[in-house]
């Protein structure tokens, strides 16, 4: 199985804005008061092209979606929440914590997309369980060792241990569920996401063993993330609280790796950890300061892989 796609699939934020109940349990985000609703919206488009312009001229390969007209989504910038995309041939569909962001999901992108160009086996939806009130945020909720089929998961609202349990069954992976935390108003919360604190490259693990407060917990995670012989680069709180966790590994249709991550992330990472990681691919920055602030997600958020396979004579156009 391949760790890294050189298959993107992004959506352009036409409606991006503040979402009053996702800040529930996401610590990350704050609200923008000296900006009016119309220059959050035009930012978060500008840091989006920027950030597009800059990976398309490393010729990795992005398919990009826009906001449907009609359809008010603040966080649709954000789809590795709601789908996932797997060389089995499998399309994930999740269950969403936050009402709004179920309106994320699109039909269109399977039907028009996906089914016309990709070998699909099987849609398998989630989002049942929402009348559950359980959640499970795609690549959000959980960090895929794709290679070795291991799941990592830091449970929290958004979440759930059952529904990780069935994704776990369906793709035959091992499950790693364990807690992580972060300090807010002098008090420990978990992590709203997994991959706000960690990240599994081809050959590396990126993440804040720091956040893990059980040691047993901690032990066994730095145990399963050595057994393939990754290097571990270590990250501080402070560090994930400006999105150095939440970074991607990529390819680009010449078969060079990238890691694509914000300008705050690439600031906040020290010098050592960063010629760490530029042994395992050039690092692409670009400033995501809107987004971050605003919608408390960064890079990897904003990408869903494409790990399906290709139908044959199909002549994929942006």
């Amino acid at each position: 199985m391949k760790q890294i796609s050189n298959h993107l699939i992004m959506i352009q934020p036409n409606h991006f804005g503040f979402n009053e109940e996702t800040a529930i349990n996401n610590y990350y985000q704050k609200n923008e008061k000296r900006m009016s609703e119309a220059q959050i919206k035009k930012a978060a488009r500008v840091e989006f092209n920027e950030l597009i312009r800059k990976m398309k001229e490393k010729k990795i390969n992005v398919k990009i979606f826009s906001d449907r007209k009609h359809v008010i989504t603040t966080d649709s910038v954000f789809p590795n929440n709601w789908m996932t995309l797997h060389e089995e041939g499998k399309v994930i569909l999740y269950p969403m914590f936050s009402d709004n962001r179920r309106k994320e999901r699109r039909n269109d992108i399977i039907k028009d997309y996906l089914k016309e160009n990709f070998q699909i086996n099987e849609i398998i939806d989630l989002s049942e369980w929402e009348k559950r009130e359980k959640f499970l945020e795609g690549t959000g909720s959980m960090v895929l060792d794709r290679q070795n089929k291991i799941c990592f998961a830091a449970v929290s609202k958004r979440t759930s241990k059952s529904i990780l349990k069935e994704f776990c069954k369906k793709l035959n992976y091992k499950l790693f569920t364990f807690t992580a935390n972060q300090t807010c108003k002098d008090n420990r919360v978990p992590i709203y996401h997994t991959n706000v604190m960690m990240s599994i490259g081809e050959k590396f693990a990126l993440i804040c063993i720091k956040s893990i407060d059980d040691p047993k917990e901690k032990s066994e995670i730095i145990r399963l993330l050595n057994q393939p012989k990754r290097e571990i680069i270590e990250v501080n709180e402070s560090q994930i609280e400006n999105f150095v966790g939440n970074i991607l590994e990529v390819q680009n249709l010449e078969k060079q790796n990238f890691i694509i991550m914000s300008t705050r992330a690439f600031e906040y990472l020290n010098k050592k950890q960063r010629n760490k990681l530029e042994c395992y691919g050039e690092i692409i920055h670009s400033d995501l300061n809107i987004i971050e602030k605003i919608g408390g997600g960064s890079a990897r958020c904003m990408i869903t892989e494409n790990f399906l396979m290709k139908k044959e004579n199909v002549n994929l156009k942006n």
